[in-house]
């Protein structure tokens, strides 16, 4: 009840000081910047025009602060400490960055990242292309879509925990609790700690983020999908093109900027993935990721400023180039419509 009643308190704090504050600096301004009538009854200068231009900035000044206070200066700082020692006080120059990129840990994590991009980005995309063409195809599609949608709702971490029920091991000679060993028992085969085994581990865990994923993309192709005009396959039909056809040379093309807006958000979200590695190995058998290995030299270990700001700041290196493209390619858009 504690926690309902802040939770609650702090929603009306929060909405009543961001009101009072848009009323207070409305009234601010228009009192300090209010008309001067001459003495003929005319409006004297331009103080109206100067109240429109301040007035927009005081709209956005609350998110430009927090913006800065929670993202840019985080930011500034993360390179900053990239550059010192352990303990932020000794500048070491690109100490760091040697180490970092001759460090065996390091590598591994910089290749398993490659491989979650590669993998994770391709299948939920496409599955979620796959899943709303025939969704669409069949009386009780919504059903289907609102299935596939629901991983969404969970956290990662939620999803980690029935994945490991999934996966688990309990010895060759025991019950089988969980679902693929059970599977593989049904079957004749030997189970298998599936999540110690290199590699294997790696594309097991990748599953989990496919499995949330996947509604995503599905949602937004579903209504990209829906946008293709019917005229243009009734068309192909009359062309004489079948079904594969118009699926690969009619709709893929003309929904090919919901795709690259698909493939580009879950790639970020690769770039960042922390929870399922956490939550299902640790990092231990040769799954680290880069958001792994800096939560270890940051809160593990006594802590080492320097190179988790380093670990840091590559990740955000990385996310840059692809946040900047999506963005230039929006813009290219808009400029075409």
């Amino acid at each position: 009840m504690d926690r309902v009643i802040n939770a609650f308190l702090g929603i009306v704090i929060g909405v009543g000081a961001m009101l009072l504050y848009y009323f207070g600096t409305n009234w601010v301004i228009d009192r300090v910047l209010a008309d001067k009538i001459g003495p003929d009854g005319a409006i004297v200068g331009k103080r109206g025009e100067l109240r429109e231009r301040i007035r927009p900035w005081l709209f956005i000044a609350p998110a430009v602060f927090l913006l800065v206070l929670f993202l840019v200066y985080p930011a500034v700082q993360t390179v900053y400490l990239g550059f010192f020692n352990a303990r932020g006080t000794e500048f070491v120059g690109l100490a760091n960055y040697e180490w970092a990129f001759n460090d065996p840990g390091f590598q591994l994590a910089i290749r398993n990242n490659l491989l979650w991009l590669i993998v994770v980005p391709l299948f939920s995309t496409a599955l979620g292309l796959i899943i709303a063409v025939l969704a669409d195809r069949v009386r009780w599609g919504q059903f289907a879509k609102s299935l596939v949608f629901m991983p969404m709702a969970i956290s990662f971490v939620g999803a980690s925990v029935i994945w490991k029920f999934m996966y688990d091991f309990r010895g060759p000679d025991q019950p089988q609790i969980g679902v693929l060993n059970a599977l593989v028992v049904s079957l004749g085969g030997e189970p298998q700690a599936w999540l110690t085994l290199p590699l294997v581990n790696n594309l097991f865990l990748m599953v989990i983020l496919i499995w949330i994923q996947t509604g995503f993309a599905m949602v937004l192709l579903s209504a990209a999908l829906r946008g293709v005009p019917d005229e243009t396959l009734e068309a192909a039909r009359i062309d004489g093109a079948n079904e594969v056809q118009i699926f690969f040379q009619v709709m893929i093309p003309q929904i090919m900027g919901t795709i690259v807006v698909v493939w580009t958000t879950i790639t970020i979200v690769v770039l960042k993935i922390f929870d399922i590695v956490l939550a299902m190995t640790n990092g231990q058998w040769q799954t680290e990721v880069l958001a792994n290995i800096m939560y270890d030299w940051m809160f593990r270990g006594g802590g080492d400023y320097g190179r988790s700001g380093v670990i840091a700041t590559i990740i955000m290196i990385a996310v840059i180039p692809i946040m900047v493209w999506n963005i230039r390619r929006f813009r290219q858009e808009e400029m075409e419509r």
